[in-house]
């Protein structure tokens, strides 16, 4: 096995294991802790604290620890966060929130960094064109990446199975569900019945162990790499405040400003999967034990389009992936506003989260490969960037959750995905106007050459 293909699969098992346990987890926030709003509340501040260390960590821990142990120690975050559920409360759930919401940003940027460094030098090595070679390699990690929400939602699914708590759902108690759920409604619901607290220890032991295991794994097996680009320029040593800054100076090109609302709806449609399709759908129509079944359709069907758009992208491009995306997410977005959840219905709440997961795998796969493309020199700030802005989507998103109706937040999202839309085919439009500039380029040098040949 190439030596380039062996450690992505390492890094892509470590985050399965690790977001075996965080993927369960958040799926059942808003509806193990309901009361107050703590578990909305919790994601919320988490995503707070990925704002703010997108603005500052990922440079500095990547270039002090490189991209390995800035992984693992980032890893270890996350398992603190598995711990703190096990007695949650405000005191628990939030600074441990605000620990892995510290952790995130540098993990993901160090992932990024790592698999583009990684695509590149195999691309140089093997002759080919790097962008494909990156493709393919974050089309295997998310291939296995997102079925990681398969194994913590099936998890979740049987142990929360093994005494089930659904009641009979009156038609009364039906119509606060789907877009008309504004969180006023007074009538007991599925969302209010939770499982035992052994069955939660049971979850949560089973959970903190597949996160120590991704830890472990990463440490042991994964191989520390180094930029040659940046080695080339040579070793000098950036001044901490430059390097401090390295994300907002980034912030200069006119590329990455419009493509900010990128991440932002990335963060949007996840918040919305996560905190309200679940809660006010799925556990308020079947029950929280359906919550990880229907989950497990988004991430199969998730992964599974990672994998075929990292080898698609080759044939059709980008654009033609971002514009299934978005027709996917405006539809699926139209009919959840339209549609009334019934339990008799069971098939189409299954629907609804793998069109959802066929449109995620989307932002997913193609956003990390453009940022890594368009800004190979700055790929820590770009990427430390993309972490922040997806992390402002998310605080934004979990932050009114526990305000607004359902609705409000579906036209919300219609409404960020199409300007993010207009503004992804604005870069597009600017880097086919550069590309044509720098063929012309290259053509004049022959002539120019050819021209002075002769008068000699």
């Amino acid at each position: 096995m190439e030596r380039g293909l062996r450690n992505v699969l390492v890094v892509s098992f470590g985050f399965l294991l690790l977001f075996t346990a965080y993927g369960g987890l958040q799926s059942l926030q808003s509806s193990l802790y309901s009361e107050e709003g703590l578990g909305v509340t919790a994601l919320s501040t988490l995503y707070g604290g990925v704002l703010l260390s997108s603005m500052f960590l990922p440079p500095l821990l990547i270039k002090k620890f490189g991209c390995k142990w800035t992984i693992v120690l980032s890893m270890c975050c996350y398992v603190a966060f598995s711990l703190g559920n096990f007695y949650a409360s405000w005191y628990t759930l939030i600074p441990t929130s605000i620990v892995l919401g510290l952790g995130a940003a540098p993990l993901w940027s160090a992932q990024c960094t790592y698999l583009t460094i990684m695509g590149n030098a195999q691309a140089e090595k093997v002759g080919k064109v790097g962008r494909d070679v990156v493709n393919q390699y974050f089309g295997i990690f998310f291939l296995i990446f997102q079925s990681s929400g398969v194994w913590g939602n099936l998890i979740s699914s049987l142990v929360f199975g093994q005494t089930p708590t659904q009641e009979a759902i009156s038609e009364e108690q039906l119509l606060s569900c789907g877009a008309r759920d504004c969180l006023t409604a007074t009538a007991s619901t599925n969302s209010t019945q939770r499982p035992s607290q052994t069955l939660i220890s049971t979850l949560l032991g089973i959970y903190a162990g597949s996160g120590v295991l991704a830890v472990l794994l990463v440490a042991v097996f994964l191989e520390p790499i180094r930029d040659a680009q940046q080695e080339g320029e040579g070793e000098k040593k950036s001044p901490f405040w430059f390097t401090l800054l390295s994300s907002f100076r980034l912030l200069r090109d006119k590329r990455l400003r419009l493509l900010v609302l990128l991440p932002v709806y990335s963060g949007f449609e996840q918040a919305f999967l996560a905190g309200d399709y679940t809660r006010s759908y799925t556990t308020c129509a079947l029950g929280i034990q359906f919550v990880g079944y229907v989950m497990i359709c988004f991430s199969a069907t998730n992964a599974l389009c990672s994998l075929l758009y990292g080898r698609l992208s080759q044939h059709t491009g980008r654009i033609a992936l971002y514009a299934l995306g978005a027709v996917t997410h405006l539809s699926c977005s139209i009919a959840l506003l339209l549609w009334r959840p019934d339990p008799r219905q069971l098939a189409v709440f299954f629907v609804f989260s793998g069109l959802w997961g066929m449109a995620d795998a989307v932002w997913q796969t193609q956003n990390n490969v453009l940022y890594g493309v368009l800004f190979e020199k700055d790929k820590e700030a770009a990427f430390a960037n993309y972490r922040l802005w997806e992390a402002l989507g998310f605080t934004v998103a979990f932050g009114y959750s526990t305000f607004l109706c359902v609705s409000t937040k579906l036209y919300i999202l219609l409404g960020v995905l199409s300007l993010a839309m207009v503004a992804y085919g604005t870069v597009e439009h600017l880097e086919a106007q550069s590309l044509a500039r720098s063929a012309a380029t290259e053509q004049k040098k022959p002539a120019e050459e050819a021209v002075m040949e002769t008068a000699m």
